[in-house]
């Protein structure tokens, strides 16, 4: 059952309220996070436990991936740094495994238990490309509505696959949302170093982005030595980066189905 982790997680700690599982692909714990963020907005409850989990190496996953054709090539030379997203070499993706797991509080129940606090969720868009179950769009992504100006994202955790035709669309799109913007905010697209979580990766990525938010620095994009020209955004390239203290951060999860989540976290 697709259900079953989060039904344990509720026998193990006599969890109570609602228990979804939402199963839209790489967006998967994304819109996990998003509508559960919209469930305390309402009303439906004080606070809910949201995340993702994934387990894909397995001989029989690793050759579903291997026949989409979306497998990265090992690089000879290393094979650590197969993965290039945005670099004009790149093949593909690597397959990772974890978890990632939030506690969302309403802010009044949060103060008066004396909850540590580490941000506020601000925006959540989700909308659905329906053009193609593997192939992205442009449109499609830059349709997703935040509900914060580009002028406030001071850091984005790109969803880029490292495939040829993801990295490039996530980068139109970037442009298409931000306009003239596009090119001063700083993007990092962390799956170059820890994997594709799959269901698991829209929740870690949007930790990664608070975490960068805390801290002013920003993660970099591993491995990106030789530029793809239709990916000419900022990727912070050369190592971590200290930035000024950013007023938002963003992070973008598009999944095959063409189910597409934006979060938006912003300091408490």
């Amino acid at each position: 059952m697709n259900n079953a982790a989060a039904s344990w997680i509720g026998i193990e700690h006599g969890l109570r309220g609602a228990n979804l599982t939402y199963s839209t692909a790489c967006s998967s714990s994304a819109v996990t996070i998003g509508e559960a963020a919209r469930r305390i907005a309402r009303g439906d409850a004080q606070i809910m436990i949201a995340g993702g989990t994934e387990a894909p190496l397995t001989f029989g996953t690793l050759m579903a991936w291997e026949a989409l054709k979306t497998l990265a090539q090992e690089d000879a030379s290393n094979p650590a740094a197969s993965c290039k997203p945005f670099a004009r070499d790149r093949t593909g993706l690597v397959l990772g495994e974890g978890a990632a797991i939030l506690v969302l509080e309403n802010a009044e129940h949060a103060r008066q238990r004396g909850a540590r606090v580490h941000a506020e969720v601000a925006g959540y868009g989700l909308a659905t490309d329906t053009e193609h179950i593997t192939r992205p769009s442009i449109r499609g992504q830059a349709l997703v509505s935040s509900g914060v100006a580009p002028s406030d994202v001071g850091y984005i955790n790109a969803h880029g696959t490292g495939t040829q035709a993801n990295d490039a669309v996530e980068t139109a799109a970037i442009k298409e949302v931000f306009r003239d913007a596009a090119g001063d905010c700083p993007i990092s697209y962390t799956k170059s170093m820890h994997g594709h979580l799959l269901g698991a990766a829209g929740a870690l990525e949007f930790i990664i982005a608070i975490l960068a938010m805390q801290c002013c620095i920003v993660p970099p994009t591993a491995h990106l030595r030789i530029r793809d020209p239709d990916c000419d955004l900022d990727y912070v390239a050369e190592g971590a980066r200290r930035i000024e203290e950013p007023t938002a951060v963003m992070s973008n999860s598009f999944a095959f189905g063409g189910t597409n989540a934006v979060l938006i976290a912003q300091r408490a």
